[in-house]
C-alpha cells in the first residue's frame, strides 16, 4: 500500500493542496514494467465510523472490502490486487450516528451513465496529445479578438434524437466554429451531473467528464482536435455550491463536510443546493485541485465561473455581508492558475458592482481577468425590446454602459440565460414584423460586435433562431433551408470577419483610448455614432435605431480623407432593404461636435454601418 505523508495531509487540511486527484480516489498501481498489479481506493471521511467499498466485483457486499484508516485525520484506503479498470464502485460509509450512506467517489474520474450513479475506475494516463502548436503559439487575449461560442453539447447536434459522443460531434463543431468565425467554444458544464434538466449546473463529479458523451479520453480527443484547429476550449464551472443528490459531495460522511455547518448559510434555496464553505481548508484544496486537474489532464484554456455574486456575498445578497473566505479562495485560485499559464481565461459571471473583480491579486483585485458585463446585456436588450417610436425615451440604455466600460475587463454576453424560460430568442425579443425583427437583430449584433469588450454568443443566435433554447432537442438547423436565415447567418459571419480582421475593434477593448463618441445625444432620431481606434486604424460605427431613412446624416469625424463602408446591415444579401453607401465617403471641412470634419452617409432603416478611414 502506497504511503501518504503527514505533509500531504496537512497541505490538504490547510487548503493548499492542488493535486488531490493524484492520490485520492481510484488509481491503478503499476510495476516497473508498467503492468497493473493492483487498484487502490482512497477516501476522506473523518466523521465516519467505518468505510467499505461496494462494487460489481464484490457483488456490492461491502463487508468483503473494508477500508483501512491510514491516517488519524480520517483518510481511508484499500488496495485490491488486479486491474479493476471500468469496475463500478461506491463508498459505503457507516456514520457515527448509526446510518449507512452510499457515496460516489468525490475524486472519481468517470461515472455510470445517468440515471445510474456509481463511479467507475478509469485510467487517464497515456493519451497522445498533438496540440503542441496551440500551446506554443496562443496569445494573451487582452489585445486579441475573443469571440466565444457558448455550447450545450447535449443539444447542439443530436444523433437519432440521442446525444452525440465527444469524438463524433467534434468534426462538425470544428467546421462550424471556423466557418462562423468564433475563436473559442465555452462548454456548459461537462463534468458529471445527474439531471439533464440542470444543464450541468448541479454537479456531482468534479473530476469526471460526463459519461453522457463518452469516456474521458474521448473528451481529451475533443479538446485536442479543437486545439489543432486553433480553437480554444473554456469550461463552465460552478464554484460555490454543490448538488444535494444522495450520492454526491453533500453531507459526504453524514456531516456537512465541505459545505457550511450553519444551515442558514448552507441552504441555497434558489437552486436547491448546498453552499460550499471556503473557510474550510479541505474545500479550498478540493476546488483548487479540480481546477488544476482539468488544465493538466485535459488542457482546457480557461473557466467561466458561474454565480460569482453568490461567492462575493453570502447567499448572493449584499445585505448578508461579504463572504471574505470565498473571495480569498478566488484570489488563491487566480494566483495559482495564472502561475501555471498566464494566458488562461478566468471569467466571472458576476451581477454585482463589487469593485476590482478583474484586477490582479497583487494590486488588490479579486483576480479574474474577465467579467461578464451583465449591465450591458440587460440595458441593451431592454432598449431593443422597445418599439422604435419609444426608443428616444430610453436613450441612456445605450450610452450608460460607456460610463463604466473600462472599470473592469468585460465580456459582452448574450448567453443561454437570455434565451430560455419564456424570455424569447434574441430575434424574437425584437419588435415589429418578421422583416423588422431581422433588421433589429442585425442592428443589435452590430452594436454588440463593435462595442468595447470581448464577445460571447449562445448557440443558435448566430442564425437568428426564433425558438427559445430547449435542451431536450437539437437546434433548429432546418432554418438554414430558409433564405432569410441563410442571409442572417451570412451577416453574422461577415460581421465576425470584420471584427477579427480589424484590430480597432479589439486592441483597446479595456482602455478609453480605443473608443470615442461622435453622435451621442440625438435622442429624437435615435441615431448613435462612435469611433473604435487602434494605433493602426480608425473605424466609424453608425447605428440608426428607427425605421426612418436618412438620405444624408452628418457624422463628425476626426480626419480628412475617405471613409469606406466595410459593412452595412441593410444590404439585401443580409435580408435588408439594400440602402447602403457603395462609394467611399469624402470628408468635408465642417465643425461637428468635437471634430473638424464630417461625412454624410445614407442611413437605411434599422441599420448598422461600419466605415474605415483612409488617408
Amino acid at each position: 500500500m502506497q504511503h501518504i505523508s503527514d505533509h500531504e495531509v496537512n497541505e490538504f487540511l490547510m487548503g493548499r493542496s492542488d493535486n488531490l486527484h493524484e492520490w485520492m480516489g481510484a488509481h491503478l498501481l503499476r510495476d516497473k514494467k508498467g503492468i497493473v498489479q493492483a487498484t487502490q481506493f482512497t477516501v476522506y471521511a473523518p466523521n465516519a465510523h467505518e468505510v467499505r467499498l461496494i462494487s460489481d466485483f464484490n457483488g456490492y457486499e461491502g463487508w468483503k472490502h473494508v477500508l483501512t484508516k491510514i491516517h488519524h485525520q480520517g483518510i481511508y484506503r484499500i488496495e485490491i490486487p488486479g486491474n479493476l479498470e471500468w469496475a463500478t464502485y461506491k463508498y459505503e460509509i457507516h456514520t457515527t450516528h448509526g446510518r449507512v450512506i452510499y457515496k460516489a467517489d468525490p475524486f472519481g474520474f468517470f461515472a455510470e451513465v445517468r440515471p445510474q450513479t456509481a463511479s467507475k475506475v478509469c485510467n487517464l494516463k497515456g493519451y497522445d496529445w498533438h496540440d503542441e502548436t496551440w500551446h506554443y503559439t496562443k496569445k494573451k487575449s487582452y489585445e486579441e479578438p475573443l469571440l466565444i461560442y457558448e455550447v450545450h453539447l447535449g443539444s447542439w447536434r443530436r444523433k437519432y434524437g440521442q446525444f452525440k459522443p465527444y469524438n463524433e460531434v467534434v468534426d462538425e463543431l470544428i467546421t462550424y466554429v471556423l466557418e462562423q468565425g468564433f475563436t473559442h467554444v465555452e462548454l456548459m458544464p461537462v463534468y458529471e451531473y445527474p439531471l439533464d434538466d440542470s444543464w450541468g449546473y448541479q454537479g456531482t463529479g468534479y473530476f469526471a467528464a460526463t459519461s453522457r458523451f463518452g469516456v474521458p479520453m474521448d473528451f481529451m480527443y475533443f479538446i485536442d482536435r479543437m486545439h489543432q484547429a486553433g480553437i480554444g476550449v473554456i469550461m463552465d464551472w460552478v464554484l460555490g455550491h454543490i448538488c444535494k443528490d444522495a450520492h454526491g459531495l453533500s453531507f459526504f460522511d453524514g456531516t456537512p463536510l465541505y459545505e457550511f455547518n450553519d444551515a442558514h448559510r448552507r441552504e441555497n434555496v434558489t437552486w436547491g443546493t448546498d453552499n460550499l464553505d471556503f473557510s474550510k481548508g479541505i474545500t479550498r484544496s478540493f476546488m483548487l485541485s479540480a481546477l488544476t486537474f482539468w488544465m493538466d489532464y485535459f488542457h482546457v484554456d480557461g473557466y467561466r465561473i458561474d454565480a460569482v455574486s453568490n461567492l462575493i456575498y453570502y447567499l448572493g445578497n449584499k445585505e448578508n455581508g461579504i463572504n471574505q473566505d470565498a473571495i480569498n479562495f478566488i484570489r488563491q485560485a487566480s494566483y495559482h492558475l495564472f502561475g501555471k499559464d498566464d494566458r488562461i481565461l478566468f471569467m466571472a459571471e458576476d451581477s454585482t458592482d463589487f469593485p476590482y473583480v478583474t484586477h490582479p491579486v497583487e494590486t488588490g483585485g479579486i483576480g479574474f481577468n474577465y467579467k461578464w458585463n451583465m449591465g450591458f446585456m440587460n440595458d441593451v436588450l431592454r432598449y431593443f425590446k422597445e418599439d422604435p417610436i419609444h426608443r428616444k425615451y430610453h436613450h441612456d440604455k445605450i450610452t450608460f454602459g460607456l460610463v463604466y466600460a473600462f472599470n473592469e475587463q468585460f465580456v459582452l454576453p448574450f448567453s443561454h440565460d437570455e434565451v430560455v424560460h419564456m424570455k424569447g430568442s434574441l430575434v424574437n425579443k425584437m419588435p415589429g414584423d418578421y422583416f423588422q425583427k431581422m433588421a433589429n437583430w442585425r442592428l443589435l449584433l452590430t452594436l454588440w460586435m463593435t462595442h468595447p469588450g470581448k464577445k460571447l454568443l449562445f448557440m443558435g443566435q448566430e442564425f437568428a433562431s426564433f425558438s427559445e433554447w430547449a435542451f431536450q432537442k437539437e437546434l433548429d438547423w432546418n432554418l438554414f433551408d430558409f433564405p432569410a436565415h441563410q442571409k442572417a447567418n451570412r451577416f453574422f459571419r461577415d460581421l465576425a470577419q470584420v471584427y477579427r480582421h480589424h484590430n480597432a475593434l479589439f486592441k483597446y477593448d479595456h482602455e478609453p483610448k480605443g473608443f470615442e463618441w461622435s453622435i451621442v445625444d440625438d435622442k429624437d432620431q435615435s441615431v448613435f455614432a462612435f469611433l473604435r481606434k487602434s494605433d493602426e486604424e480608425t473605424l466609424v460605427i453608425v447605428l440608426n435605431m428607427t425605421p426612418n431613412v436618412h438620405e444624408t446624416y452628418e457624422i463628425g469625424v476626426p480626419y480628412d480623407g475617405k471613409y469606406v463602408e466595410l459593412l452595412n446591415s441593410d444590404k439585401d444579401i443580409y435580408f435588408g432593404s439594400d440602402q447602403y453607401n457603395g462609394a467611399p465617403l469624402k470628408s468635408m471641412k465642417s465643425k461637428k461636435n468635437q471634430f473638424d470634419y464630417i461625412i454624410k452617409p445614407k442611413l437605411g432603416p434599422l441599420s448598422g454601418m461600419i466605415f474605415k478611414y483612409q488617408k
